[in-house]
């Protein structure tokens, strides 16, 4: 089945330095991929480029078949797009927002009508159709910009960060509506600094860091292959003490603000030591994609 989205050696610079730096990336259809990477990594820049919003400096962009840009019009007829902030009109009903975003896709009135009980209730949103967007809360507003999304029933979604600033339970109900989109055949690219989000949806994920993706694979494959397989967390009093005892127990350690990260492959002789301390309190748990993206792209902070 042929890729919805193949990119080739792109590239893009700003000022002399390259945002995307000779990018190869093809996803799979039907699947959700990934796309991982601090801040300033290229995420956005790369989404922008594939939708031929900007124009690359260098290598080939293929969207749902068609060639990029010069046929962006085609391409993003079948495309749904959830951007990092919501762009809805503030003037219309949550149906009103519905029936303009939809008439931008050239359907007449009736299709659109037609679909808007299912995207409501797809949403959660099924008992606000005559509601003002001011009215609804912050989650509401994001649920309606995927059901918006969703309007021309598109091939591909592109989703920029779409839970940021929602509550745990809408960010439950998303992941389900997106689980129901790939069970349907829908193919998901996502974008989130959410790794649990990542690791719960993506079918495989490619991590970018400083324009260039660095590693690929499913989020079973990277933990495996990555990261040691068991995490204790190591805090409180006496830490700096305790860590020269750490550095002969663990295969590596790293540290974070006040919390010293142990990993191990066998973390009993870890905890019998740490057993046997006063002031140390810790937390031991398996390793999670959130490792191995610190390990692979640094701890310090990125701008």
């Amino acid at each position: 089945m042929t890729s919805p989205l193949t990119l080739t050696k792109l590239t893009k610079r700003y000022a002399g330095v390259a945002v995307v730096d000779g990018i190869d990336l093809s996803i799979s259809a039907g699947k959700c991929h990934g796309l991982l990477g601090p801040n300033g990594a290229g995420k956005t820049t790369t989404l922008r480029l594939a939708l031929g919003l900007v124009a690359a400096d260098g290598g080939d962009i293929r969207l749902l078949g068609h060639k990029m840009p010069e046929a962006g019009r085609a391409a993003r007829a079948r495309i749904g797009v959830v951007p990092q902030t919501d762009s809805l009109d503030p003037d219309f009903t949550v149906r009103e927002n519905l029936l303009a975003y939809g008439r931008y896709f050239g359907l007449d009135r009736a299709e659109i009508e037609a679909r808007t009980p299912e995207l409501l209730e797809f949403a959660g949103l099924a008992g606000k159709a005559d509601a003002r967007v001011p009215s609804l809360s912050g989650g509401m507003k994001r649920r309606l910009t995927l059901a918006r999304a969703l309007i021309n029933d598109p091939d591909l979604v592109i989703l920029d960060e779409p839970t940021t600033g929602l509550d745990p339970q809408a960010r439950h109900l998303v992941w389900q509506g997106l689980r129901r989109l790939t069970a349907r055949g829908k193919t998901l690219l996502l974008t989130t600094h959410f790794m649990d989000e990542a690791e719960r949806l993506c079918d495989t994920i490619s991590i970018i860091d400083r324009g260039r993706i660095i590693v690929e694979g499913s989020p079973r494959e990277l933990i495996r292959g990555h990261i040691e397989p068991q995490v204790v967390e190591v805090y409180g009093e006496g830490l700096e003490h305790w860590r020269a005892s750490a550095e002969t127990l663990c295969r590596r350690c790293e540290t974070t603000g006040e919390t010293l990260f142990c990993y191990v492959d066998d973390p009993a002789p870890v905890i019998a030591d740490l057993e046997r301390q006063t002031g140390l309190r810790y937390l031991h748990r398996p390793a999670n994609l959130e490792d191995v993206f610190l390990k692979l792209t640094g701890r310090d902070l990125r701008d």
